[in-house]
């Protein structure tokens, strides 16, 4: 079998990748580490990325929040980011003298398409003076629509920050249901939905815990609200990790995206965790072989107008202000 440097990061993934499947990423993987030297590049990755890109090549993890705060600490020349397009043109707009690569210009998200900027307007003349809080999970036309940006880390902090008795909320519905449930702010919804959350159901989370007693459930709220009420946490991909990392529930399940899962697990091999999968088909467009491609190419080069990149960007840095 071939040698590669990389071998020595297979220790890392061994229980996620079989390691026939090994040689497969090795290559690619000792070709990305000597791209990121030469080309003075880092790569970030979301917590729904692959074991491979996830714990072999990325520089940077973590949710939407975590990555959105780092990419402003960046001082690499070039930026490739692991994760779908909004996530990239967030990167974008906290480095917009730097280069920022998305290794698949088809890495979209179902909560990004479910809304236009005409859209977030007409929203605007129906409830004129309510503030408008946009989920980072759209594009930089809409949040250069908005007020200020929130995660889903971070939303009922930003929502209360705004000192108002009302806020729009865009686009997810589920996420805007579950957050005003935990606050006294009314919140106005939209109708978007997360593809992966949306499939969850409560049904699905009783039969998990009558087919594995004693399993803790954590959810993303992204899900819908009676998947929530089921769960015994609700929290971001972060607050997730978080939990797991305190807790150490013995037998846990994650509702959301399946690498989440593979990323955890291989970071407490001692837990067991049950795996329903729900793969985000947007996130698993992004593989080590198109990263390599990006990185030899510098493809594809992310860009915002001008305009809607100093609008938009007003909205993400103010959220990034919320404590």
């Amino acid at each position: 079998m071939e040698q590669f440097s990389s071998d020595r990061l297979y220790a890392k993934v061994s229980h996620a990748i079989p390691a026939i499947e090994w040689p497969a990423f090795a290559g690619d993987i000792d070709a990305i580490l000597a791209l990121k030297r030469d080309r003075n590049a880092v790569i970030l990755a979301h917590n729904y990325q692959t074991p491979e890109i996830f714990h072999c090549v990325a520089d940077i993890v973590g949710d939407s929040l975590a990555l959105a705060r780092e990419a402003m600490h960046v001082e690499a020349d070039v930026i490739v980011l692991a994760g779908v397009h909004f996530m990239a043109e967030t990167a974008k707009l906290l480095n917009p003298s730097k280069t920022v690569l998305i290794p698949d210009r088809g890495a979209g998200c179902s909560l990004a398409d479910s809304i236009t900027p005409e859209d977030v307007r007409l929203l605007r003349q129906s409830y004129p003076g309510v503030p408008i809080v946009t989920y980072v999970n759209t594009s930089a036309a809409v949040k250069a629509e908005s007020d200020i940006c929130c995660t889903s880390g971070n939303a009922r902090a930003v929502i209360e920050s705004l000192g108002v008795e009302r806020v729009i909320m865009l686009p997810d519905e589920y996420l805007a249901r579950n957050i005003a449930a935990e606050t006294k702010v009314k919140v106005i919804t939209w109708t978007g939905h997360c593809e992966v959350h949306e499939r969850f159901s409560a049904e699905e989370v009783r039969q998990l815990r009558e087919n594995h007693p004693g399993i803790v459930v954590l959810a993303h709220p992204e899900c819908p609200p009676e998947v929530l009420a089921e769960a015994d946490f609700a929290g971001s991909t972060a607050a997730i990790s978080s939990y797991v990392a305190k807790q150490r529930p013995p037998r846990v399940v994650l509702l959301t995206e399946c690498s989440m899962s593979d990323n955890i697990a291989i970071q407490y091999p001692d837990l067991e965790f049950i795996r329903p999968c729900n793969l985000c088909p947007h996130m698993k467009r992004i593989t080590l072989g198109n990263i390599r491609h990006a990185l030899e190419t510098t493809q594809h080069q992310v860009t915002i107008d001008d305009g809607i990149a100093a609008r938009a960007r007003l909205a993400v840095e103010r959220m990034l202000e919320v404590k």
